[in-house]
């Protein structure tokens, strides 16, 4: 008799809490369910900069698959793909997204109003349009920047202090990139300062690489600079190819070029900029609104040079430059 009566209770008791015990069970099952995060890439990424990007996640106490789900689009170079990419992203649902490149946030921002975008290796994204203004964004996009007002002029003066005599710069940009005629205008004005004489010609496919080559050793060009590209960036090999059937040396943004024969890389540590994106990931999870978190600039830059290039094109890098350093390839 008493088993009855306690079994009794027991389905009473759950008759009467079974709303509530299965509100609070959806809740948890809500609550444990993986965050979705979305990284649009025009290029690619490194191994390296992958890693910072998943340990800075880490690091603010999200692991891969259990408190987040990163859903990776790539489309290799190709800018078309894009804005199918970044429409995929938001229809599935993601709580933001990662966008790489100026041409990704760019996607991503006509794709959607209200899902938090986090930039990474943007150029200018206020005169890209991308935000009202670093301190204010406005809107749904936020992150980093990897260029500061002074970085095109750096770059120009460590050509002239690498290679003294160098008097004729190439610029190597693509005109379907935005800040691109920005950037010229930059070098032209640093130009005038230190006696370089400028020749630009622009390459939007693979296959017209060796045309500006070809342009650039009939103007007698000394080195060439080529203005930081998401499609540069992931033709890479192709890039340095011609650079090196020309012989002329290279001097890029990102040290995956020196790693695989550009003279020189200066610029912002794109991994450290990866594994900061992660960090502003962290505080829109948490309710932070893209408006209210500033652009942040760079903290970090880097000076690597190609010991092994300089010789095979038979330059001397100055010891200054070598002492400056942080990575010396030999």
């Amino acid at each position: 008799m008493i088993r009855h009566l306690l079994a009794l209770a027991v389905v009473t008791l759950v008759a009467c809490l079974e709303p509530f015990g299965l509100s609070i069970a959806a809740d948890a099952q809500q609550q444990a369910a993986p965050r979705r995060i979305g990284v649009l890439l025009a290029g690619l990424w490194t191994e390296e900069m992958v890693r910072a990007f998943r340990e800075g996640l880490l690091s603010a106490g999200y692991v891969e698959g259990r408190d987040v789900v990163i859903e990776w689009r790539s489309t290799h170079g190709s800018y078309d793909q894009l804005p199918q990419f970044a429409a995929d992203l938001v229809q599935s649902k993601v709580d933001a997204i990662v966008a790489s490149d100026t041409p990704s946030a760019r996607a991503a921002e006509r794709a959607t109003s209200t899902i938090p975008i986090v930039l990474v290796l943007i150029s200018d994204p206020v005169g890209s349009g991308l935000v009202a203004s670093l301190a204010h964004p406005g809107g749904n996009v936020t992150g980093l920047t990897i260029m500061t007002p002074d970085i095109t002029a750096k770059r120009l003066q460590l050509i002239k202090e690498t290679l003294p005599l160098a008097t004729r710069v190439a610029v190597l940009w693509n005109p379907d990139t935005p800040f691109h005629p920005k950037v010229i205008e930059e070098l032209k004005a640093a130009a005038r300062a230190l006696s370089i004489q400028l020749t630009f010609a622009g390459a939007r496919t693979p296959e017209q690489f060796s045309p500006a080559f070809s342009t650039f050793r009939r103007a007698h060009a000394q080195v060439v600079y080529v203005i930081d590209d998401a499609f540069f960036a992931a033709h890479a090999d192709t890039l340095l190819k011609s650079a090196s059937t020309a012989r002329l040396p290279l001097i890029y943004a990102s040290r995956e070029f020196a790693n695989k024969g550009a003279l020189m890389f200066y610029g912002a540590s794109l991994e450290e900029q990866c594994g900061r994106a992660a960090g502003y990931v962290d505080k829109i999870l948490k309710g932070a609104k893209p408006s209210d978190l500033p652009i942040e600039q760079p903290t970090r830059f880097e000076l690597v040079v190609n010991l092994k290039t300089a010789k095979a094109l038979g330059i001397t890098i100055p010891e200054s430059i070598l002492l400056r350093a942080d990575e010396v390839i030999r």
